[in-house]
């Protein structure tokens, strides 16, 4: 038995995924009649009636390289916007919002494991982990709530991740290697409880000691702040782990992809 199959077996029965029909106001991310294709492309990349996710649930999407998982997170993050279609959050339609609009809701109640990470090359360890308490005072509160203020918070997520040595914390994220900038990204990302963590890809570049650790602060945040939690990765032995696995290629009726995620 290998060590991420052992951690596998070693966790908790997750709560029941909801079954279809269950109430409304259980929702935190609800997709109806979704359409998108890129500008300048005719093919659809995604063509989904609808999809629910539900508060606190942990979510493992899974398709093949061109299936369209990133650019269904970027939609679920307002990063995007469907041409057809309606996507809620919170209660909050984001597809009608503002470009600027979206960015202010993402900022305040989505965290985002981005793929490439999108880190901020010329700040430090410290910096990039605090920087949506910058950008969000709602999650600034709950950082300082949680610790004694964003920068104590930051340490406590970066000592989860075997982060925390003094040398690393001043140091730019461009000096770090890759998967000491993954793990960086993903404290930056659960710093101030976002309401949905949303995560693309964020054990791929962690061996297998720091992907077990990076799971476990994962989880642990998500199950103590009530953190929703969708979760794309080529690695389908983490699937055990969720609520529920949505296959993309079942719910999306598109034909022709031609994207890669």
């Amino acid at each position: 038995m290998t060590a991420l199959t052992q951690f596998i077996a070693n966790q908790p029965v997750s709560r029941q995924a909801a079954m279809p029909g269950e109430s409304a106001q259980d929702s935190i991310v609800a997709i109806t009649g979704l359409r998108f294709g890129w500008h300048g492309s005719e093919n659809r990349v995604l063509d989904i009636e609808t999809l629910q996710i539900n508060r606190g649930e942990r979510v493992f999407i899974e398709g093949p390289s061109g299936s369209g998982k990133s650019t269904l997170l970027s939609l679920m993050a307002g990063v995007v916007t469907p041409q057809q279609g309606c996507v809620t959050i919170l209660d909050q339609r984001i597809d009608n919002l503002s470009g600027a609009q979206r960015d202010r809701f993402r900022a305040d109640h989505i965290g985002f494991i981005f793929q490439l990470f999108n880190l901020i090359s010329y700040l430090s360890v410290l910096e990039n982990v605090t920087l949506p308490c910058r950008f969000s005072k709602q999650r600034q509160a709950k950082a300082q709530k949680r610790s004694a203020n964003p920068e104590a918070e930051a340490q406590r997520l970066l000592i989860q991740l075997d982060m925390a040595a003094p040398d690393l914390l001043q140091r730019p994220v461009s000096d770090l290697s890759v998967g000491q900038q993954q793990r960086v990204a993903a404290a930056r990302a659960l710093i101030g409880s976002p309401e949905i963590l949303i995560a693309d890809e964020p054990t791929s570049s962690l061996d297998t000691h720091h992907r077990e650790g990076f799971i476990h602060l994962l989880f642990e945040e998500c199950r103590r702040e009530d953190i929703t939690l969708v979760f794309v990765s080529h690695d389908t032995r983490l699937a055990a782990l969720f609520d529920r696995t949505i296959r993309l290629e079942e719910i999306n009726r598109a034909r022709e992809m031609k994207i890669e995620d």
